[in-house]
This record gives C-alpha cells, sequence and structure tokens, in this order.
C-alpha cells in the first residue's frame, strides 16, 4: 500500500460509492481508452450475479471457479500444492479419515466433527476444479455427498456440537458453506440451493439468545453473512435479508470501539495492565482481525450506511497502527496480539495469511478499491511464500518478518505460542495444516473479474488466461503472459470468434507512477496514474494484443514507528537479506505440538520436518546515501527458473546489492529469537561489506525490516 498508515483514500472510504471518474478520453466512442476510479455501477451484468435490490452494487462480480486457468509460476505453485501436503492430507490427517467422521455421518455424530475438514475441503476442492483433476474432483464429491446426505428434517446439517449451555456452534458449518458455493459454480447442482435454503431457515428460526454465543462463531459471523448474500441473489428471498440481520446483530461487534476485550486475551500475560487502545478492538487473535474485520463491510451491502464500510477500514488500520510497523502487509500478533510485542519478529499465523488474503479479494469486489488489490498482491508475494516449505509438503504455525533461526525448541514467552511452532512440520498447527489450502486457490480464482457493464478486468496479476462471456453475450478469452511480480511487463492476447465491444479494465496498483500502456503495438498517449483503473473499450478483434508496462523501481519504506528501521521495496515486491540456509530434517511425530494426530497406518517418516539453520551472519544495518537512497542499490538479474519456481534461495530471479555493517550486539535472544531491533541510527565499527537482498517471499530466513547505520562520528546524522 502507498501509505501503511493510511492507504485508502478517506473520500471514496466514506462514500463507499464506486465512482465513474474520466480523466482522459479518446475517440471514436467504441474505441477510446480512459482512466477511472472504478467501474460504474449503473448497469446490471447480464451474465453474471451482482448484488440483487435492495443491496448495494459491487464493483466487480466472482467469476465461476473454473474460469480462470492460472499458468507460469502460479500454475507450478497450485502443481506443488496438488503433489504436496493439500493433496495428500485426505491420506494422513486424521481429521480427514473416513471411518467414523462426523461430516460423513448422516445424524451428525461421530469424530473430527470440527473444522479441519471443511479448512481443508476449502482449498482441495477449489484446487480440485482449477486443475481439473478428475481423482481429485472425486474425493470432493465424497465429502460433498456427505453433507448433502447429513441435512435433517429441521433443516440442520453436518456435526452436531452444542456445548453444556444448550448453544450450537455454527462456525465449522459457515466453513462448509464456502465449499459448497463454489462446488455449485463447478457443477450447477441444485441440491446446493436447497440444503442452503433449509439450513438458513433452521437458522432464522434459532434462538436470538443463544445465536453466535460461542467465541469462535462469534467474532466470525461474516463467513456466514457472506453466505446468506450469496443465496439470496440465487433465489431473491426477502427472508433471507431477515437471517442477514440476525447475524450481523449477533455477530461479535467489529464497529463498537468501547466493546470489553474478550477474557482470553487477558490471561496471557498475569498481571499487566492492558493500554487503553486495546480496547479497540474485540479481540486480538490475528486469524479472526484477518477475517473478522470485513464483517462490517459484507453488511454495509445490505445496510447501505457508510459507517458500516468505514469500519471494515478501520478495523484494518487500528491492528496495522499497533502491531502492523512491518513489511509484508501483515502485523506481529504470533497467535494473539500483546501490548509491547510489536517488533518484526513477532510474527503470523498461516492461517492469517489465507484469511487476510481471502479478506482482501472480498474488499476489493465490493468496494473496487485498488488498495485491497495490493494488499492482496502484498500477502501473497512477500508474507505467504516463505511459510511453507518449496515442495508444499511442510509449513510454519508462525513466520515473522525478522526470522534467523527456525528449530523445535519453546520460543515462549517471546513468540504468544509455547511450544515447536517455528519449525516446518507437516502436522503443526492442525488448523494452518487444513486451512493453508485455500490460499494459493483463491488468489487464482479472483486474477479476472467481471464488471456491470458486461465488462472484464484484470485487478490481480499473473500469467493465466480466462474464459467468460462479456459485451452482447459472446464468449471471450483473454490470455495474460507475465512474469510478474518479477517482471514489469503483461501482455493480454484477446480471443473469440466473432468481434465484440465491451470494457476492459486494467488496474494501476498504488506503488506505480508511470505506467503505459500500448493497443496492437502502438502505444496510447494517456497518463495512467497510480491506483487508478485503465478502461479500454473498443470494438475487440481476434488477435487484439494490449502490453501494460509497470516499471519498478527500489523504493525505501521507513517504519518510524518502529525503531525507524526500513524496508526495500521493488514494485510489489519487498526484499530480505539472502541468509545462508541449513536444513536439519527431524521426526515430525516427534517434534510436533501435542494436539497433532496422524491417521492410523500414516507413514510419517515420508512427511519429515524440517529445522532451518542460519549459516551467514544476518545481523546487518544498511549503509544508505541519504541524499540519494536509490543510488545505494544495485539490481542484479537471473535467468528465469527452469522449474518455473522463483521462490527459493537459489532461484530468484532478482537480486539487490547493497552496502551493510554488521552490528555486533544485534544477537539471537534469550528466547531463540532474533533481537529486538534498535532505534536507527545505529552505530558500528565493522567492515562495510556488499550483501545480497533477495525477494521475502523466497526467504524463509530473513531480516526484511533493516536498522540504518550512521554515518559520521556521532553515528546520529542518518534522515530519511
Amino acid at each position: 500500500m502507498k501509505k501503511i498508515n493510511n492507504p485508502f483514500p478517506a473520500l471514496l472510504i466514506l462514500t463507499g460509492s464506486c465512482l465513474f471518474i474520466s480523466f482522459t478520453v479518446r475517440q471514436p466512442a467504441m474505441n477510446t481508452v480512459t482512466v477511472v476510479d472504478k467501474p460504474t455501477v449503473e448497469k446490471q451484468n447480464s451474465f453474471y450475479l451482482n448484488n440483487y435490490t435492495p443491496l448495494v452494487q459491487n464493483c466487480f462480480l466472482k467469476l465461476p471457479v473454473t474460469a480462470i486457468k492460472p499458468k507460469g509460476w502460479l500454475k507450478e505453485y497450485l502443481v506443488r500444492q496438488k503433489n504436496g501436503l493439500t493433496g495428500n492430507l485426505g491420506e494422513i490427517s486424521a481429521w480427514l479419515q473416513k471411518e467414523n467422521n462426523a461430516w460423513l455421518s448422516k445424524d451428525g455424530k461421530g469424530s473430527f466433527g470440527w473444522e479441519e475438514l471443511p479448512y481443508w475441503l476449502k482449498g482441495y476442492g477449489n484446487l480440485a476444479y482449477i486443475l481439473n483433476d478428475p481423482k481429485m474432483i472425486s474425493e470432493t464429491k465424497v465429502w460433498m455427498e456427505g453433507v448433502f446426505s447429513s441435512q435433517r428434517e429441521d433443516g440442520n446439517f453436518g456435526p452436531v456440537n452444542i456445548d453444556n449451555k444448550g448453544v450450537e456452534d455454527f462456525w465449522p458449518k459457515m466453513i462448509m458453506l464456502y465449499c459448497l458455493q463454489s462446488y455449485y459454480e463447478y457443477s450447477g447442482d441444485q441440491r446446493v440451493i436447497n440444503l442452503m435454503q433449509h439450513f438458513f431457515r433452521y437458522q432464522l428460526a434459532y434462538p436470538e439468545e443463544k445465536f453466535l454465543q460461542m467465541y469462535w462463531q462469534g467474532l466470525r459471523g461474516g463467513d456466514n453473512l457472506h453466505s446468506v448474500i450469496w443465496l439470496y441473489n440465487q433465489t431473491h428471498e426477502s427472508w433471507l435479508l431477515d437471517l442477514a440481520r440476525k447475524i450481523h446483530r449477533n455477530t461479535t461487534s467489529w464497529e463498537n470501539r468501547d466493546a470489553p476485550k474478550k477474557s482470553r486475551n487477558h490471561k496471557r500475560i498475569n498481571g499487566v495492565e492492558w493500554p487503553q487502545w486495546f480496547n479497540e478492538l474485540p479481540d486480538w487473535h490475528n486469524v479472526n482481525v484477518a477475517q473478522g474485520f470485513r464483517e462490517p463491510a459484507t453488511f454495509y451491502q445490505l445496510s447501505h450506511d457508510p459507517k458500516d464500510l468505514q469500519a471494515s477500514y478501520d478495523v484494518f488500520q487500528i491492528v496495522r497502527k499497533h502491531f502492523g510497523q512491518v513489511p509484508g502487509g501483515l502485523f506481529g500478533s504470533d497467535e494473539v496480539a500483546r501490548p509491547g510485542f510489536d517488533d518484526p519478529r513477532q510474527g503470523m499465523e498461516t492461517c492469517g495469511m489465507v484469511e487476510d488474503m481471502n479478506s482482501d479479494e472480498h474488499m476489493l469486489r465490493i468496494t473496487g478499491d485498488i488498495a485491497w488489490a495490493d494488499q492482496t498482491e502484498n500477502v501473497a508475494f512477500n508474507s505467504y511464500p516463505a511459510a511453507v516449505m518449496a515442495d508444499f509438503r511442510s509449513l510454519r504455525y508462525i513466520t515473522s518478518p525478522n526470522m534467523v533461526l527456525n528449530d523445535a525448541k519453546n520460543h515462549a514467552p517471546g513468540i504468544d505460542n509455547a511450544g515447536p511452532f517455528l519449525m516446518m512440520n507437516p502436522f503443526s498447527s492442525r488448523c494452518c495444516q487444513h486451512n493453508h489450502a485455500q490460499g494459493w486457490p483463491y488468489f487464482s480464482e479472483n486474477l479476472f473479474m467481471a464488471t456491470p457493464d458486461n465488462g472484464a478486468a484484470a485487478v490481480i496479476y499473473a500469467a493465466s488466461e480466462v474464459n467468460m462471456k462479456v459485451g452482447n453475450g459472446t464468449d471471450i478469452r483473454f490470455e495474460e503472459r507475465t512474469n510478474y511480480p518479477f517482471e514489469d511487463k503483461i501482455i493480454f492476447t484477446f480471443h473469440a470468434k466473432s468481434s465484440v465491444a465491451f470494457p476492459f479494465y486494467l488496474r494501476i496498483p498504488g506503488w506505480c507512477n508511470n505506467a503505459s500502456i500500448s493497443i496492437n503495438h502502438k502505444k496510447e498517449s494517456i497518463k495512467a496514474i497510480a491506483s487508478k483503473y485503465i478502461r479500454i473499450e473498443r470494438n475487440w478483434k481476434e488477435g487484439d494484443q494490449i502490453e501494460l508496462q509497470l516499471p519498478m523501481q527500489v523504493k525505501l519504506k521507513e517504519w518510524k514507528e518502529n525503531k525507524h528501521s526500513v524496508s526495500v521495496d521493488y514494485g510489489p515486491l519487498t526484499f530480505s537479506l539472502k541468509i545462508g540456509e541449513e536444513y536439519v530434517m527431524a521426526q515430525s511425530d516427534a517434534t510436533a505440538i501435542k494436539d497433532s494426530k496422524w491417521q492410523k497406518g500414516a507413514d510419517t517418516k515420508a512427511w519429515p520436518s524440517y529445522e532451518i539453520h542460519p549459516t551467514t551472519p544476518w545481523n546487518v544495518g544498511l549503509v544508505l546515501d541519504a541524499k540519494n537512497t536509490s543510488s545505494s542499490f544495485t539490481i542484479e538479474r537471473k535467468p528465469w527458473p527452469a522449474d518455473n519456481f522463483p521462490f527459493t534461495l537459489e532461484a530468484a530471479p532478482i537480486n539487490i546489492r547493497v552496502k551493510a555493517r554488521q552490528i555486533p550486539d544485534w544477537k539471537i535472544d534469550q528466547f531463540g529469537l532474533c533481537g529486538i531491533l534498535s532505534e536507527s541510527p545505529v552505530k558500528s565499527k565493522e567492515p562495510e561489506k556488499t550483501v545480497t537482498l533477495i525477494p521475502m517471499g523466497a526467504a524463509r530466513l530473513r531480516i526484511s525490516a533493516f536498522p540504518v547505520i550512521g554515518q559520521g562520528a556521532d553515528a546520529h546524522d542518518w534522515k530519511y
């Protein structure tokens, strides 16, 4: 985002409307190139569902799960995910075993009936549809059939989870509703609509005083609300809006800044007097914040109240104000954020990463605000890749911007988790083990979207192709060729059996101030503006080609409220120190956390864990030219990796060279963590040397927030 403290234009936030503002127009009318804030919502798309009255119209419309086919490095990532943990969890995870599984029970009784199965299926099923993998689709259908057959006469379905107060836990079913929606997009199976109608009738009749009264479901009711709105757009049944209001009433309020915190957080450090600002959010569990913050914006579609939309922006900003003064787009909560623990060594659950991406994609569709697409890419390119091994066969529970040692030891209270939470382990922790599966499939599904004016939009960039209907209903295909974010050129080629007129929108990221566009090799004279869309309306013909150039340059970001540390950006990529990595293999069953479970007969030796130890110095500060910081960096390009996978230490196709000095007093501390940053500028008498920076997503050990070395006798002459 352009400015971490205020990334979203206030006027657009408060109005919540989808404006259409033209800056430059070319004639004739059916061959125009303009710059707009976002698509107009004055029309209804003829082929894809937008919000039905009285809901606020969304700026973008999600395409069916099979419409977009990833290519390039993204396709390689999905294939690795299929061959790795996601594709094989059904054979090794105890929660996914079919024997006595409550998700396959007609009466909702049995074992393993909570969030793990739908968490996994949410990503596994979509991965199956995107890759069109027959075996995976068949496995998905087994679970879908189990869900259909589990619906009872009262409308309820799935496992029965009721506490000692008689309160039913709807949370795991909220996740399964996502799975059902994707299955409907894939299959058109009317049973999905029927099941959701009957289940939502059950929820509407459920006693209000008990509805969503448990911890998880209370904070995550926005997921339930999203599915109700989805069904309303399918059926137009007004009683669903009554349920939407009921869900919003009973979801833990993300708007009420004076609401008391959950007692869960108070118990984290006994005897600490929490600061007043800690009451600004109802909860500080990283995953709850990452997915809960969008609930008010989801309800805004029904309420039409700009304050609801503003509330989602506010929550996003509040958590980053206090814990998000770090690169990578996220915030340092470990599991639950704690006052005083805001250094870049504090991390984020892998669950939180993929849920934040999902929320950003929702917010982008609702608002059209480019900042949400930028945020999605920030997390996807910089934070998420390093949370998972390159072969996608193990992952970390916690990953931090500054992380220089991964082992099986307990690092609490340095991090907010007591146990072996930092190493790469295929079985720890069970939430992330299953929930990580949604990250790349959902990212892939949101590369292109439909617009209310029967157009198409490329909103997130990666090599791919999309098949969709536009204009008068013509089936078209856009092929997108690029190695973005590692290269700045993106080429779109149009394919169709006949010519057709429609608008095509291209996002200009907030970090890019000098984008350019060519149509059929002729450069347009339009001035592309950062955080705007280029709208191309023309009579499109077979073979038409659009070349979008997004020039990248090295930029330094100063984190003033986090010791004046700095991070290094190049376009959408953030860079980290290249640290030598030594992988030490360990037995997963000996190093997993205590609640890990395997299926009977699972070969745990085939799924090892890994410690990662540094083999080169990591404790360096950057030596920068304060008068011309860009001159401090040299970009080095390497050949594109033969295996099409750029997110590793060796294969990263872009390196940045910069001068640095070691800081001897900056060491691994008593908790086995990277020491806390010192205030910049930092003194160092060590010899100056040149170090290499690599993309943050490729660095599984990394320093991403750097101290700055002072230059001069008193070492205090650094000024950004």
